[in-house]
């Protein structure tokens, strides 16, 4: 049985997650079955609050959300990472192995199971353990999505469609999940699976497992032809578990994911190339894209997030594992190969150093890791940036606690990348304000940090956010491409669809949650979803 919770002060820590922001509750509670949810969910359904309004409902995993998704507005919490089983596995017809779990379950734990061969299975039928000891007699077998943050849950990572350094080949969450189990905002429940049920058009039936009939009129927008988690997955003749993907928690709380597992590359290296200009960089970038067959990442890291690297390592005995990175180096595009055996890589190899020479690189300038110790290494120096800033960030939040990090999350198609980055050094300069920038440069998709040193800088950068998120949806691009809208990015996402659009969601979020509960404050304003059944 599960219990409501009065709030007390410690549960605090439950106001918060990774985006610095705070909110505020009356109550939580740790489900740890589907059942429990449902419960909880049946008794909060329409109740209201002190103030009249129907309670909010935030629904949070690990709380490692960059967009506040995960942040309460008010009324219940529902934290779901006690509800972390590893419920069966199975293996369809193309030979693919698919293993069901709760939200709960953390990324890095699954990827630990899979790779040491310790897949709780306690509970499990017979056909399970059968195909689990399949799957350890096979190929090792992993899990793709590759967010940063590899302490999110699953699913907080379905939620906001997350994707990751690899996502350049194996793409975001999305496709990689085959079932959902969702617990809608009445506690009934939606049972989906992948290439069961579609949409007519911009129209989706969906029964639930209460024997109701829900017809939900899907919005009319055309999405971005690009990488892209903003706002609810539509299209013509969508399958419906693409809509809850991605959707932050607004429209029914996931209870159980199926997810599609894929062999671990026989051959994974990773080249570390340094330019000295940011246009050399982009030039490379452009140049690799067609010509690598076997790339599954390219990562960038701009004169700025060297810089501060360097400092690290002069500074802080933790980062002084970080190799020595020469002055000239200006910029690094990162690049991962994930081959089927050494003469691919090999192959791919030579075609980089020849793509490298033609665009201002060398090869003296250039890591390449192929062991385990050298991949570390890397992946050390990839994840050290976001952490240098967040510490510096940090530090400066303690002259002034009003200033946070200011992070772009946005891509552009792939013939936009140049006029893009333009875009954000000339009004970066314009402006006069600290910034590092890193990320997804295969996606175009880079992470523009600003780093205010006090409460103008701070405003100076949201004010320039939202000229971003008006270009980049001029150029045909997103306002978030792998963090999710959450509270903080709701203007931005105004800004790319449109207010009859927002209009056009907030009225398909009303069909499946009538009171407005669900992830209250996400996505759109609380007015604009508020109703009564």
């Amino acid at each position: 049985m599960v219990d409501v919770l009065p709030w007390t002060s410690e549960f605090d820590e439950y106001l918060r997650d990774e985006s610095r922001s705070t909110g505020d509750a009356d109550s939580i509670s740790f489900p740890r079955t589907e059942g429990d949810i449902r419960t909880v969910m049946r008794s909060l359904y329409g109740a209201t609050g002190p103030d009249g309004r129907p309670v909010p409902v935030t629904v949070q995993g690990a709380r490692t959300g960059l967009a506040a998704g995960a942040v309460p507005a008010g009324g219940h919490v529902m934290n779901l990472s006690r509800a972390n089983a590893y419920l069966g596995l199975r293996r369809d017809q193309t030979g693919s192995y698919l293993v069901r779990v709760q939200p709960g379950v953390v990324l890095a734990e699954l990827r630990r199971h899979l790779a040491r061969h310790t897949i709780p299975c306690a509970g499990w039928d017979a056909a399970s353990l059968a195909a689990l000891e399949e799957l350890y007699a096979g190929p090792e077998q992993f899990f793709p999505t590759d967010p940063t943050e590899t302490s999110a849950c699953i699913g907080g990572m379905a939620a906001c469609n997350a994707s990751g350094a690899r996502s350049y080949a194996y793409g975001p969450m999305r496709p990689h999940v085959a079932s959902l189990r969702v617990v809608l905002a009445d506690g009934d429940v939606v049972a989906l699976r992948r290439g069961e049920v579609f949409a007519r058009g911009r129209h989706l039936t969906l029964e639930t497992e209460g024997g109701r009939t829900i017809e939900l009129d899907l919005p009319t927008y055309t999405m971005p032809a690009t990488k892209n988690a903003s706002g609810y997955f539509v299209a013509d003749d969508m399958d419906p578990i693409d809509l809850f993907i991605g959707s932050d928690g607004t429209l029914g709380i996931i209870s159980e994911l199926e997810l599609i597992l894929s062999p671990v590359p026989q051959v994974s290296w990773g080249i570390n190339c340094f330019f000295g200009t940011e246009d050399d960089a982009i030039g490379f970038t452009c140049a690799v894209r067609p010509a690598l067959a076997h790339a599954c990442a390219l990562e960038y890291f701009d004169a700025a997030a060297l810089d501060i690297l360097r400092r690290q390592r002069e500074r802080s005995t933790a980062f002084s594992a970080l190799p020595a990175l020469d002055d000239a180096w200006g910029c690094c595009v990162y690049v991962e190969l994930a081959c089927d055996d050494e003469a691919e890589a090999l192959a791919d190899l030579a075609r980089l150093r020849d793509i490298l020479a033609a665009c201002g690189g060398s090869e003296d300038a250039t890591w390449v890791g192929r062991t385990d110790v050298d991949r570390e290494c890397q992946r050390f120096f990839r994840h050290a940036v976001p952490e240098s800033v967040n510490m510096l960030i940090d530090e400066r939040r303690r002259t002034d606690p009003t200033i946070t990090k200011l992070g772009s999350d946005m891509s552009v198609p792939d013939d936009r990348l140049r006029d893009v980055v333009r875009l954000y050094r000339e009004s970066l300069a314009a402006a006069g304000l600290e910034s590092a920038a890193w990320g997804h440069i295969g996606n175009n998709h880079l992470h523009v940090n600003v780093l205010p040193r006090d409460a103008a800088d701070y405003a100076a950068g949201k004010r320039l956010f939202q000229t971003w998120a008006r270009a980049v949806t001029d150029m045909g691009g997103a306002v978030s491409a792998e963090h999710g809208v959450g509270k903080l990015k709701r203007d931005f996402l105004a800004v790319m669809y449109g207010a009859d659009h927002i209009r056009e969601m907030a009225a398909l979020k009303r069909q499946l949650d009538p009171y407005g509960q669900l992830g209250q404050g996400n996505l759109f304003a609380v007015d604009t979803c508020e109703g009564g059944a």
